[in-house]
């Protein structure tokens, strides 16, 4: 297992990473993405059929193509967030964190002490116990994880500075499904108020040490929204598959 995280090295020198979510527990799919070129793979645990046990290959083939692979969690629970993190993820999204509390135990989860209350012990990430003793892996693998807290809950706004200021926050990933319902337009994200409100959020990270992600499914959307001010752009496998799938069907003269 990597100690380093390219995708933070990158976001911590203000760059761009672009990834791609896999909802579906295939080691396959994760190395296909890794060859296209995708800077990272984000297993998506929170509405596809990913487990602990399904994650494994996966971070694996990930490994085996020297790309980083994050995944976005269902729950925050400090012992979810642990399965994943003892597997070798290199960064943890946890949904809906509409709260400073929130998120803050949401980062704590993700780290050892003195940063958190990360259970410690042995396996994969200290190389079973034959690698360099933990004592010294502890603050690596600490700097390591990428901590993701998305917002997706309007009324969130109000503590929006706060939320921004949480130690350890690495990224704020604005979910524009669910933000578009708690602004009373499911299934709108494109809406022009939600899109009015997104700015607010752009307006209020620009420039702080936290990094604003989000999704964009096509080449438009990705440019548009790094124009906009957010470094963590995040695709979706299925729909990429499905769109290219599209094309060539309705494309063929036969």
């Amino acid at each position: 297992m990597q100690m380093t995280n390219s995708v933070k090295q990158t976001l911590r020198d203000g760059g761009t990473a672009l990834g791609v979510f896999v909802p579906l527990p295939s080691p396959d799919v994760v190395e296909i993405c890794a060859l296209a070129g995708f800077d990272f793979v984000m297993l998506d645990a929170e509405h596809g059929r990913i487990d602990p046990e399904t994650a494994y290959p996966m971070i694996l083939a990930a490994e085996a193509r020297g790309v980083p692979v994050l995944a976005r969690v269902g729950e925050n629970d400090r012992q979810v967030i642990l399965k994943y993190l003892d597997l070798g993820i290199a960064g943890v999204m946890i949904p809906r964190t509409d709260t400073p509390e929130q998120v803050a135990e949401a980062v704590r989860s993700m780290r050892y002490h003195p940063h958190g209350h990360r259970g410690l012990a042995g396996g994969r990430t200290f190389d079973y116990a034959m690698g360099p003793p933990a004592k010294e892996l502890v603050p690596q693998i600490n700097d390591r994880v990428l901590a993701i807290a998305q917002f997706e809950n309007a009324a969130s706004v109000d503590d929006l500075e706060a939320i921004l200021a949480t130690d350890g926050l690495d990224v704020l990933f604005v979910g524009p499904n669910d933000l578009a319902q708690s602004l009373g337009y499911p299934g709108q994200p494109t809406h022009p108020e939600v899109q009015s409100f997104i700015d607010r959020l752009c307006a209020a990270a620009r420039g702080g040490p936290v990094a604003l992600g989000t999704v964009a499914g096509d080449i438009a959307a990705v440019n548009q929204q790094l124009e906009r001010g957010f470094r963590m752009i995040v695709a979706s496998a299925p729909a990429l598959l499905a769109r290219a799938a599209r094309e060539l069907v309705t494309g063929v003269t036969r």
